[in-house]
Parts: structure tokens; sequence; C-alpha cells
């Protein structure tokens, strides 16, 4: 029987222990190489472009000949104004790779001894940065739709008798969101967060090239992209997989994300669903990525992209 790729010695290329056996000056240089590869990591002034500057000797920053402005290898990036040091951030990242079904901050911050806060918004803004780094474009040939509701659980009373229906809209929450997923076979996966599994006709015409073959469940909602799209349909009471039609590669996905939810997070709903959703998106996209070349793609698209929008005001609670 031939060995499953991620039991394979080509899945392992990421070590942790060389990253944490760096030295700061080591872990710098590397992280620099992935942010100015076109100098080979010669620093570049974020504010005026040049390449010209001093070396300030109080401190590992550099003042550009330019614009006179100070920077460091963090300024402008994803890690802008960041207090730990880069060699815990990239154990972190590194960390965060090796988690097939997600790494939790609490572990993170047990980990690199740092508070919880620090490490939920340093995980939040790796996973931003994946998400914005990923391939932009239309999703081709076979694609599955489908959605999952999230959050808003409500815990059932003790007695019988003071059980409520759940089903019904007086008895919920009101915070029960959906994710719906667009998955392409053999290519991307885009996620959307909503409130109702309705929504995704919109995410499927925005995505979507004219064209290309949707499968989908017996929902009626899903009827509308008929007038766009060739469409087959799976009744997921008879089979899975039936005529050529299923959705297995979307259920694939939630199975990932249920298990982040149960395993590792316990809680992934509210503002920031969207955000693991994306996460397991970009890890079902890459599960036959070596985890070296994993973890090269998260440093670099949070070397490469700038400040984060999203976690960039969660000190100030503005996040």
């Amino acid at each position: 029987m031939p060995q499953h790729f991620l039991l394979s010695p080509k899945a392992k290329t990421l070590s942790l222990v060389k990253i944490m056996r760096m030295s700061e000056e080591e872990a710098r240089k590397a992280f620099q190489g992935l942010r100015w590869p076109e100098t080979d990591g010669e620093p570049i002034c974020p504010e005026c472009g040049c390449v010209e500057h001093y070396d300030l000797k109080t401190r590992p920053v550099w003042k550009c000949k330019g614009c006179g402005k100070q920077f460091s290898a963090t300024s402008g990036t994803t890690f802008h104004s960041r207090k730990l040091a880069i060699r815990d951030i990239l154990a972190a990242i590194a960390v965060f790779i090796n988690g097939a079904k997600g790494y939790s901050a609490l572990q993170l911050s047990r980990d690199l001894a740092v508070d919880y806060k620090t490490a939920f918004v340093l995980l939040h803004k790796v996973r931003e940065a994946i998400e914005n780094a990923r391939e932009a474009g239309a999703l081709k040939g076979d694609v599955e739709v489908d959605g999952a509701y999230f959050g808003g659980y409500v815990k059932p009373a003790n007695e019988r008798k003071d059980r409520k229906d759940r089903r019904k809209l007086e008895n919920q929450t009101g915070k029960r969101q959906v994710v719906v997923v667009v998955r392409e076979r053999g290519g991307r996966t885009v996620t959307s967060v909503g409130k109702t599994e309705a929504e995704g006709v919109q995410l499927v015409a925005r995505t979507v090239e004219r064209g290309a073959t949707v499968h989908a469940d017996e929902a009626s909602h899903w009827d509308r992209l008929a007038a766009a799209f060739p469409i087959k349909r799976i009744n997921h009471k008879e089979a899975y997989s039936k005529d050529g039609a299923c959705t297995n590669q979307a259920e694939s996905f939630f199975s990932r994300l249920r298990r982040a939810e149960i395993g590792t997070h316990h809680h992934i709903a509210g503002a920031y669903l969207g955000a693991y959703a994306a996460e397991m998106a970009w890890r079902e996209d890459n599960n036959r990525v070596a985890n070296g070349y994993q973890f090269v793609m998260a440093a670099g698209a949070a070397a490469l992209g700038g400040k984060s929008e999203r976690m960039c005001g969660y000190w100030q609670r503005r996040a």
C-alpha cells in the first residue's frame, strides 16, 4: 500500500528545532529575505522606497537617507509595531502551520509564555495575511457549493418538561451564522459568512466562471443557479454521490472546520468566524504541500502584506 503523503518525508520539511535554535539576528535576516527578496534582504524604506540607509547602533532599526524615517524589519508589515522577538514570531508561524486542524491561542500562549491576547492577535494576523495573499480569479470546471451553520448554541434544559424546540426562531439566540463554501475540484476554495445559506447564490454568481458546472444539494435556493450555470443536484437522503453529482469536497472542508471547532478552538463563531473559515480553506487547498513550503507561504504573506486592517486596533478595542 502506498504511503499517505502526510506521512512521507516529502511532507515534513519544516523544523521547529532549527527555528528555535536561531539567534534573533539570524531570524531577522531570514525575515528580511522574505520581505525584500529583490535586494536579497537588504532593507528598502517602506515610506519612500529608498535603498540607502544608516544602521542605528542603539537599536536594530535603520534610518532612511532619503526621507529620514526610521524603520525596522517589520515596519509596515502584518507585524507592524510588534513587541515579540522575530524568532518567536517565526516559531509561532511554524507551529500554526503544523496544526492540521488549527492551532489555539491558549496553546500558543503557553508555548511562548505570553499573554493569551498576544497569542490571539498574532494568530489572527497570520490568518489575515494568508487570506489576503490568496490567489484571486473565477473558479472553473466542476464547482461544489454547500453551507453549514455555526454558533448560537442554546443549551437544552436539564428536565425534559422544561426543554424548548430549538429549531424555532423564538428559542434561538440570533447569533447563528452560516458558512458557505464554493470549492473548485482540484483548485481553490472560497468561503463567506452570512445569516442564511441562500446568500451563497450571490457568492456563486460572483466567484464562479460562466459555463462551470455547479454541484449542489436539493435545497430550494440553489434552484436559482440553474438560470446561469449547468447544475447537478444530489439528494443526500438517497446517496452522497450519484450520476456524477456530489458535494463531497465541500463536505470535506466542513469536516475540517468542525474538527477545528470541536477539538482545537471550541468556539469559532461571531466576528471571527470568517477568519477561521478562510484559514481552513487555505489548509484544504494546500493539504498536499510540504509544511516547509507552507511556512514560507505564510511568513512571506505576513512579510509582504501591509499592516493588519482587522487586528491593528485590537489593543484599543477597535477590533
